[in-house]
């Protein structure tokens, strides 16, 4: 297929709509990051809007709404995401669409809510509807997608290595293996999701304080209290033999994140040794890993490594991912990969 200077336009307008989407984040969960530019008839940019908080209005009524002379009608509206078509918290963006007489609409992706069924209300309405850059519309709201698709949280894992891959002495001493830009960045990172997740041990270990809204604990057998300094801020949910089936001696873990996705939370940064780690991993509940990489070397096999959860005897069994940032954090590489599922 040849690229046309109308297939760059639309990329170009689409990733306009993927870097006002972005301005969302963090503030409009459950619903998922959606951005919108509007053209009108001669090609040029008469608004732009986004889904700024759940419960407000979405992108494409945002950015309609600042029209006051119908600028749009015969223009073309870029989405991110298929227009709803469905009341929910405000009404149809398709119903408003269609009343503004666009003739043309650009979406990224197809809404995954089965409730949604916007692309054949605009057809109907003799609006043509294109596609664009739908790879990168589905990366942008993956979190949205596993939430709708799966009634899970998606779960991002936090590891902190040296470049032999460990996190800790055989004495268990960290402090510490990144640099403080690392640190500091972490600290930001963690307010990008709705839960911190971490074990029993690494309470015990590090006493570390994890200072978040929300946190959960996994203590299957209650080794920990609130004299750990991670009780003393922010909500707490402890995953024990109390309120949680066992798998195998262990905790369910899929059985914890269910709960979690009850109580609202639809992503969790997991902070922890490489026990729960390499549990998690091989059970296929880690959808992304977070890699700091120190450059040191700790020389000594015994120590403590990232993950700790199977025996494999061949290479072609690893646990396969796809990298798609890699940078300098301080004196650090910062790696953040995709996971494949087991």
């Amino acid at each position: 297929m040849r690229y046309t200077k109308a297939m760059k336009q639309d990329e170009k307008y689409m990733r306009m709509c993927f870097a006002l989407a972005k301005k969302g984040k963090g503030r409009v969960a459950p619903n998922p990051m959606v951005g919108c530019v509007v053209l009108d008839k001669y090609g040029k940019v008469v608004s732009k809007g986004y889904h700024k908080k759940y419960g407000e209005n979405h992108a494409e009524r945002d950015a309609l709404l600042k029209l006051k002379n119908n600028e749009a009608e015969g223009g073309t509206l870029y989405v991110n995401l298929e227009p709803c078509s469905h009341y929910g918290k405000t009404p149809p963006c398709v119903d408003l669409i269609i009343e503004r007489k666009l003739a043309r609409v650009v979406i990224g992706m197809k809404d995954v809510n089965p409730l949604v069924d916007g692309i054949s209300k605009l057809e109907k309405a003799g609006i043509k509807v294109d596609f664009a850059l739908k790879e990168g519309a589905e990366f942008l709201n993956r979190v949205f997608i596993k939430n709708m698709t799966r009634k899970l949280p998606y779960v991002v894992l936090k590891t902190a290595c040296t470049m032999d891959g460990k996190i800790a002495t055989s004495a268990g001493d960290s402090k510490w293996i990144t640099s403080d830009e690392s640190r500091a960045l972490v600290y930001k990172m963690r307010k990008e999701f709705d839960c911190i997740m971490t074990s029993s041990n690494t309470v015990i270990a590090d006493n570390p304080s994890m200072k978040h809204r929300f946190k959960c604990i996994l203590d299957k057998d209650s080794r920990t209290d609130k004299s750990f300094k991670i009780y003393q801020q922010g909500e707490i949910y402890i995953a024990s033999r109390e309120n949680t089936p066992l798998k195998d001696g262990r905790l369910d873990l899929e059985a914890v994140l269910k709960e979690l996705f009850k109580r609202g939370i639809y992503s969790v940064f997991v902070e922890c040794g490489g026990t729960l780690a390499g549990s998690m991993l091989k059970e296929g509940l880690i959808d992304e890993i977070y890699q700091f990489i120190a450059p040191k070397i700790l020389n000594d096999n015994s120590g403590k490594s990232c993950f700790n959860g199977d025996n494999v005897y061949k290479i072609a069994d690893c646990i396969g991912g796809d990298i798609y940032e890699l940078k300098k954090s301080g004196t650090d590489i910062l790696i953040k990969a995709r996971l494949q599922k087991v």
